[in-house]
């Protein structure tokens, strides 16, 4: 698996701006995207972990917004066993960050990859922003249960809320309803990290969720725009921003 996205630095955003008080609600800000583009409203993965930020998405940021999108890549609070940290960061941005933005008229799409997937499905659900056309959870944490069961990341499920999945239902998205709008989730075959299976998973209770699995793709090319993988991730965010 080739983690080389992880470290390679990207160019600067356009703007940094805050969204509220603590040190990590910041967002990166890449501009100008199109009138006729939604805003790329973006959550990086990491499993929940502190040592992953927003920093390892700014090839892939920069690379949307030279596709024509605004994009604004978050961070949020990684406290492990504090889940509600999180996402109220999450929904904090939501409400914020796409009118400090100017989000353009064309509305929202989520895009989140791997925990970031979650987070963005959740979002969906929990906390929709208006203009949401739709979500592009690339890879993602999509079944609690399941990624707890077969101990990705080495426990990071239950690092992350503090205990198995049980007892956090409404932070699982193959168990909550099924978001407005279009959802589309990009997979690698080859992936071991988060397994196909995940994905398979949630459209397996979402039959209106799209799959795409692409072959020969492991997990960190979803967000490396130098891989084979990138014309599926930029078709896939343009649909669901139709």
């Amino acid at each position: 698996m080739d983690r080389s996205i992880l470290s390679r630095p990207g160019p600067a955003p356009d703007r940094v701006l805050r969204y509220g008080p603590h040190p990590d609600h910041v967002a990166d800000v890449w501009l100008p995207g199109t009138e006729e583009r939604p805003l790329v409203f973006l959550l990086h993965g990491g499993f929940w972990r502190p040592r992953f930020d927003r920093t390892h998405t700014r090839l892939m940021a920069a690379a949307l917004r030279d596709e024509g999108w605004t994009v604004a890549s978050v961070e949020y609070r990684r406290e492990q066993g504090n889940p509600d940290a999180c996402t109220g960061d999450v929904r904090l941005a939501l409400e914020v960050v796409p009118g400090e933005v100017g989000a353009p008229g064309a509305g929202i799409v989520l895009v989140g990859h791997s925990a970031g997937g979650q987070l963005a499905l959740w979002a969906g659900v929990a906390c929709p922003p208006p203009g949401l056309r739709g979500i592009v959870a690339l890879a993602p944490v999509a079944d609690l249960v399941h990624a707890y069961d077969a101990n990705l990341g080495n426990g990071a499920v239950a690092e992350f809320l503090g205990g198995p999945p049980g007892t956090r239902p409404d932070l699982d998205p193959v168990r909550l309803p099924a978001p407005a709008g279009k959802v589309i989730l990009v997979h690698g075959a080859d992936d071991t990290g988060v397994p196909p299976a995940v994905s398979e998973s949630y459209v397996d209770a979402h039959a209106a969720a799209k799959l795409m699995l692409l072959p020969d793709v492991a997990h960190f090319e979803l967000i490396d725009p130098g891989s084979a993988a990138w014309t599926g991730v930029v078709a896939a965010v343009a649909q669901a921003g139709r």
